[in-house]
């Protein structure tokens, strides 16, 4: 019989990944995933540690598998990700019901440090570091039906900006050798997946730690050689290492999607210097100039922190600035949360909560108003849908993703799903369009 494993994931498209990974290996040690932690041998949880208060609802999530544990005493419960790596042997001092804490380095031993509690009882704490991280090769076959998939090329990251954790964390940026990446994906393609993802913290220095030498747009290029792969996309850039080769790629790679995800983080060049950014304000501005004079029709979404210690009203204003010049189509933002061990804990003139608070609201409603905008341009145009499953929002309709990166719900039958059909935009709302498909006899 079967075990039975839970895997709860917090944070980012690479912890998702990473969960993926923890399923496949414990899946070749008889572990099946079930859909409720009430029914597990194995409690996972994969935690993220960039902001408190990710951290503070991960901490109240284990809380609540105390009642698990005292109820079914030989339940396993591990926590992993950067938390367990930050945390270590005090996650386990704060929630004594918790069995393993395995760090962002450790996770291709997570096998053996399960049977290592299930044969003795006692509690494992791994969160050392390697210069080499084996995870990374971890291969994870398709799900059934599945169109899209994740692949990791690197981990780790060599910036230390000043608010962020992650160097601590994933240790230094170590980048996966190009072939295996390729033929990961062509096992992938295989496999039926028509869509992949590449993730690292920063894949535009992909490459920097291999021998030969290679670049993140030759890595690209391979990728987009492989038959079959209809989609590529990649996240993170970091704007101080997007190449004027990897901008050619968006006008010479067909099949790599018209969207980058390119973090600003402020408008404020003083702020972006104290945030150790290694660019300018007008330096990002030209970064998404170039881009757009290469790729029209890319979407750029990025991050933006409100609150970082020392900013004044101007410096908001400059972000507020930046935003109207650049007019995102998405933007993730955040008040500054202070994490321990980054530079920015011992940096004076902290900004007042309500202050943050104040300043997300207006810079959210701002770009509500940019993303409705940019949606409502799509009215009337004829864009590729790439058709992912049932509508959330309608039994009746189904959903896709523009190359764009865009919601879009239209009414159409079921097999349609892995199919990428053209559809016609309708109406634009702030987190969706709705369309028609224009023929059937266009579908791919």
């Amino acid at each position: 019989m079967k075990k039975r494993l839970f895997i709860q994931t917090f944070g980012c498209q690479m912890n998702v990944h990473d969960s993926e990974q923890m399923a496949a290996l414990m899946g070749q040690h008889g572990y099946e995933t079930v859909a409720d932690a009430a029914d597990a041998d194995l409690i996972l949880v994969n935690t993220c540690s960039i902001r408190e208060k990710a951290a503070q609802k991960i901490m109240s999530q284990l809380g609540r598998y105390r009642s698990i544990k005292r109820s079914r005493p030989e339940t396993i419960i591990g926590v992993g990700g950067c938390l367990a790596q930050h945390l270590g042997e005090d996650l386990v001092t704060r929630n004594p019901h918790v069995d393993l804490v395995f760090g962002t380095h450790n996770l291709h031993r997570l096998p053996e440090m399960v049977i290592r509690i299930e044969q003795s009882g006692e509690k494992v704490i791994e969160t050392s570091l390697a210069p080499v991280v084996p995870s990374l090769g971890i291969r994870v076959a398709p799900r059934e039906n599945a169109i899209s998939a994740f692949v990791t090329i690197m981990q780790g990251c060599n910036n230390y900006c000043a608010y962020c954790v992650v160097p601590f964390l994933r240790g230094p940026e170590t980048s996966r050798p190009g072939e295996d990446i390729l033929n990961e994906i062509k096992m992938l393609v295989d496999g039926g997946i028509r869509e992949v993802t590449l993730l690292g913290q920063n894949v535009n220095s992909y490459g920097h730690t291999l021998s030969p030498r290679t670049s993140f747009p030759e890595l690209l290029r391979g990728v987009g050689r492989i038959d079959g792969l209809e989609r590529i996309r990649f996240t993170t850039s970091h704007p101080k290492d997007l190449s004027d080769d990897l901008v050619r790629c968006f006008g010479e790679i067909r099949s790599l999607c018209e969207h980058i995800h390119l973090p600003a983080q402020s408008g404020s060049d003083r702020i972006l210097r104290a945030m150790n950014r290694g660019y300018t304000s007008e330096e990002y501005r030209n970064r998404v100039k170039c881009l757009r004079e290469q790729c029209p029709e890319i979407a750029v979404t990025s991050d933006m922190i409100v609150g970082f210690p020392g900013e004044t009203n101007e410096d908001f204003q400059r972000t507020l600035d930046l935003m109207e010049t650049i007019r995102f189509d998405n933007l993730f933002s955040f008040k500054y949360s202070e994490r321990k061990g980054t530079a920015a804990v011992h940096f004076p003139d902290p900004v007042p909560e309500t202050e943050k608070a104040e300043r997300l609201e207006t810079l959210q409603a701002r770009q509500e108003g940019h993303t409705l905008e940019k949606n409502r341009d799509l009215e009337g145009r004829l864009v590729e849908v790439l058709v992912e499953g049932r509508s959330k929002n309608s039994p009746d309709d189904m959903s896709g993703r523009t190359r764009t990166n865009r919601i879009v719900n239209f009414t159409a039958s079921a097999d349609t799903v892995r199919k990428t059909v053209p559809v016609r935009i309708e109406r634009a709302f702030l987190h969706s369009l709705r369309g028609k498909i224009e023929h059937l006899g266009g579908v791919c």
